[in-house]
C-alpha cells in the first residue's frame, strides 16, 4: 500500500507529466483561459487515463503478451484511447453541454495526447501490474488536473493585470509554466 501511495504522489507532484515531462502541452495551454474549462479537462483526462491505464494493461497482459504481439502495444493503446475518448465526448454531450462546447476542440484532442499515451507506454516499460498501472494513471491524471487548475487560476488573474504589450498572451503564459515547473522540482525531495 505504502509502494502505491508513493508511486501516485510521485506520478502526481515530483514527475508531473506536463511540468516535468512536458507532455499534454497542447490542452494544458490551450484549455488554462478559465478555471472551469480547466477543471472539466482535468476531469476528463482523469477518466480517460485512469481508464485507459486499466485497459492497457489487461489488454497487454492477456492478449498481446500471450500472442507475442507486444510490437503492436502503441497502435493497440492509440486505439483503445480514441476508443475512450469518443465515450467520454458522447457522455459529455449528454450529461453537460455547456462543458462539452466550453472544451470545443481539446476534447478529441485527448486522443492525440501525448500524456495519454505516455502512461500507458511507461506502464509497460516499467513492467506494473494491472493496479500499479492504474494507480500510476490515476497519479498522472492528478497532476495533469492541479497543473492545468493552477494555470488557469494564475492566468484568470493576470489577465487584467498591466503587463508589458510583448509579454501579453502567450509569453506570459508560458512564463507562468515555466515558473510554476520549477516550483514543481520542489517535491523532488519529497519522495
Amino acid at each position: 500500500m505504502k509502494t502505491l501511495l508513493l508511486i501516485a504522489l510521485g506520478s502526481a507532484l515530483v514527475n508531473n507529466v506536463v511540468l516535468s515531462q512536458f507532455l499534454g502541452l497542447c490542452p494544458f495551454l490551450g484549455v488554462s483561459k478559465k478555471t472551469n474549462t480547466a477543471a472539466g479537462m482535468g476531469a476528463a483526462v482523469v477518466f480517460v487515463i485512469t481508464l485507459s491505464s486499466f485497459l492497457a494493461a489487461i489488454v497487454y497482459r492477456f492478449i498481446l503478451v500471450p500472442f507475442n504481439l507486444t510490437y503492436l502495444n502503441t497502435i493497440v493503446f492509440i486505439l483503445l484511447i480514441a476508443a475512450l475518448v469518443q465515450f467520454v465526448e458522447m457522455f459529455l454531450k449528454k450529461v453537460s453541454p455547456s462543458l462539452y462546447q466550453a472544451l470545443g476542440v481539446y476534447l478529441p484532442l485527448i486522443t492525440t495526447n501525448c500524456a495519454v499515451l505516455g502512461v500507458a507506454l511507461t506502464n509497460v516499460s516499467k513492467s506494473y501490474d494491472i493496479l500499479t498501472s492504474v494507480v500510476n494513471g490515476f497519479g498522472t491524471a492528478v497532476g495533469f488536473a492541479i497543473a492545468i487548475i493552477i494555470l488557469a487560476g494564475i492566468r484568470e488573474r493576470t489577465e487584467h493585470n498591466d503587463i508589458p504589450a510583448p509579454f501579453k498572451g502567450m509569453p506570459i503564459t508560458l512564463i507562468t509554466a515555466g515558473l510554476m515547473a520549477i516550483a514543481f522540482i520542489g517535491f523532488s525531495g519529497v519522495i
